[in-house]
């Protein structure tokens, strides 16, 4: 049984007692199974979701889903407009108590639009970890914004995007710069550090981190890493499997 307070039309088309065949939303979604499990179906991958974890599906990322017998299934939806998800790919996060409880009272209703705002940083736990990098709005600038939140990980600089775009270095620069209030390499510095997060979270070393969201070195991104979250990433990794929120206390 799938519950949701707001549920796009084309999901009467595709929802069945068993789950849902393959599509998209456009909105952000967090997906909980408060009893039972269920597999979730994404590009590259499938996740299996109990009463512990749960998993974000960003706007536009096509997904489907197997309900085991007897399960409970809550749908969370975020609209993009007013939320920005620090994730460009389906994550599964863990679920703790707090945000258990959070998600088992919004069953019995809406709230208000501060009630959003507030819902949406603690399943997040924007807070805590995640840089503010906020979305540019022109063309350009947008489509290079998309593709780094996709693949951190590209290393091509202002001047080379700016010409695979036809456009000056300048304009897209000025852009993120206008639209952001962040330097073009800021902002990409801070999804890097973002999308690290998450990896450090499932466990993974750190020198593989650095690699996996782009830093050409290990110690470039510690110190990258030291100057916006005021620690290590293994201090950040350390506090997070004793169950401690590491707070952003410096952010550049």
């Amino acid at each position: 049984m799938a519950q949701g307070r707001t549920t796009a039309p084309a999901d009467e088309d595709v929802i069945t007692a068993g789950g849902h065949q393959p599509h998209a939303h456009d909105f952000h979604q967090l997906l909980y199974v408060a009893l039972g499990r269920i597999s979730v179906s994404t590009p590259g991958a499938v996740h299996e979701l109990t009463p512990s974890v749960a998993l974000w599906i960003p706007a536009g990322v096509s997904h489907s889903a197997r309900f085991h017998p007897d399960s409970l299934v809550l749908a969370e939806p975020f609209d993009t407009r007013s939320h920005e998800l620090p994730y460009a790919e389906a994550t599964v996060v863990r679920i703790d108590e707090t945000q258990r409880r959070l998600l088992l009272a919004r069953t019995r209703g809406a709230g208000t639009g501060a009630d959003e705002a507030s819902a949406f940083a603690t399943l997040t736990g924007l807070p805590y970890a995640a840089l503010p990098a906020p979305r540019p709005r022109s063309e350009s600038a947008r489509a290079v914004a998309g593709a780094l939140l996709r693949r951190p990980d590209d290393q091509r600089t202002a001047s080379e995007w700016a010409e695979s775009l036809h456009t000056s270095s300048t304009s897209l620069r000025r852009a993120f710069r206008n639209e952001t209030g962040l330097a073009f390499s800021e902002w990409r510095t801070r999804v890097r550090l973002n999308r690290s997060l998450d990896l450090l979270d499932r466990g993974h070393l750190v020198s593989a981190v650095a690699a996996r969201v782009g830093f050409t070195s290990t110690n470039g991104y510690i110190l990258a890493f030291r100057r916006h979250f005021d620690c290590t990433p293994g201090a950040w990794a350390k506090r997070r499997v004793n169950g401690a929120r590491p707070l952003r206390d410096q952010v550049a």
